[in-house]
């Protein structure tokens, strides 16, 4: 039987208080690693289940509640188990096997979240919101920048239990990259909490340094030679999207100097000077992302400046235009006139004289706005 065989049997045992029958179900096969995939190819939310103990990796295919049941028989090691979305079905097991609190586990199944921390008893419970940079070839006005998702973190003395919503943001890499670093790893669960409020912090760097890029476009556009013309609905575009990166980053920095300065039972007094270089991070990517909002409202009433003036400049050429054209109009307007006493009307010449006067007039009316600019 699979591990993700063996975890589903846990959710439809554990609502029966069947859970210690799992463990005579398991079967040794080669393990299977789904650290990857953004969901498991196996059709369960599980995505992989390890056991650590001294930071190391412990070889076998145990199922959850085998591995479970030695790290607490021989009281060192951890487990770290990964899911993505999984339902109530899906979770209750598990729930039940690690006495989460139902709070939090309503929190990790329905997710939309605000980052936060919170203690239930002897678990510690952490949201984090992911973020990455969607590339495009050109930025318009429906143009999506940044896609946000979701990591819940269940951190207990003997078990890490992290919970992912999203597309993104896939915790394999990371999981591969603690595991090159026994030493770190050996400081139990809070030391996974650690890494991965690293990563998802990390993110919003390089999100925040992507969109940069996009910023400065639209600057060098708005402050070109037609930027009157220049669209502003990409500058509201990159406002909204940059509002939906600070709703991720600015409500997390209470959870971490939380986790850096609280003392908690579940986190290592080590991996809390970790939490203050994390919590620098996050420091520097919420100025950064205040900055960029300075910037767009710059650019953006730089745009409508640029638009007023351009507005008065054709205003100022349409009022030349109707103040040269008057001149024939009046002139027109007069000899219309059903007069028997005009002057030059009865005159061989007196046409082609009133034209010329016109044109004269015309003439030096053009030059004249031409010369102040107003043409």
């Amino acid at each position: 039987m699979s591990m993700a065989g063996n975890l589903r049997r846990v959710t439809e045992l554990g609502r029966v208080g069947g859970l210690r029958k799992v463990a005579r179900l398991t079967r040794r096969r080669p393990r299977v690693d789904l650290s990857h995939p953004a969901r498991s190819p196996l059709g369960s939310s599980v995505v992989n289940c390890v056991t650590y103990r001294d930071g190391v990796r412990t070889p076998g295919g145990r199922d959850l509640v085998d591995a479970v049941a030695r790290v607490r028989k021989y009281g060192d090691g951890f487990v770290w188990l990964g899911l993505h979305e999984p339902t109530d079905q899906e979770f209750a097991g598990i729930a039940e096997l690690f006495d989460l609190h139902p709070l939090a586990v309503e929190d990790a199944v329905e997710a939309h979240q605000r980052p936060k921390v919170e203690r239930y008893g002897e678990t510690l419970f952490a949201v984090f919101k992911t973020v990455c940079y969607v590339e495009h070839e050109e930025l318009t006005a429906t143009s999506e920048v940044v896609n946000t998702g979701e990591i819940m973190v269940f951190v207990g003395h003997d078990f890490v239990i992290s919970v992912r919503h999203g597309r993104h943001g896939s915790l394999g890499p990371l999981r591969e990259e603690l595991e090159s670093d026994p030493v770190q790893l050996a400081k139990g669960p809070s030391a996974v909490l650690h890494a991965i409020a690293d990563h998802v912090v990390d993110d919003y760097l390089h999100v925040a340094d992507s969109m940069q890029s996009d910023i400065d476009q639209v600057e060098t556009d708005v402050f070109s030679a037609d930027g009157g013309r220049a669209d502003p609905g990409r500058i509201y575009q990159l406002k909204r999207e940059l509002l939906e990166l600070k709703r991720a980053v600015v409500p997390l920095a209470r959870p971490l100097l939380d986790l850096s300065d609280r003392p908690m039972r579940v986190v290592d007094a080590e991996i809390q000077a970790y939490f203050r270089d994390v919590s620098d991070h996050l420091l520097r990517a919420t100025e950064q992302i205040a900055s960029f909002d300075e910037l767009l409202n710059s650019i953006l009433q730089a745009h409508l400046a640029q638009v007023t003036v351009a507005q008065n400049e054709d205003m100022r050429k349409i009022t030349a235009w109707a103040a040269v054209i008057a001149v024939p109009t009046m002139v027109c307007g007069v000899y219309g006139m059903n007069f028997d006493h005009m002057p030059e009307r009865h005159w061989q010449f007196g046409y082609p004289l009133v034209l010329g006067v016109i044109a004269v007039a015309c003439l030096v009316l053009h030059r004249g706005f031409r010369r102040n600019g107003w043409l």
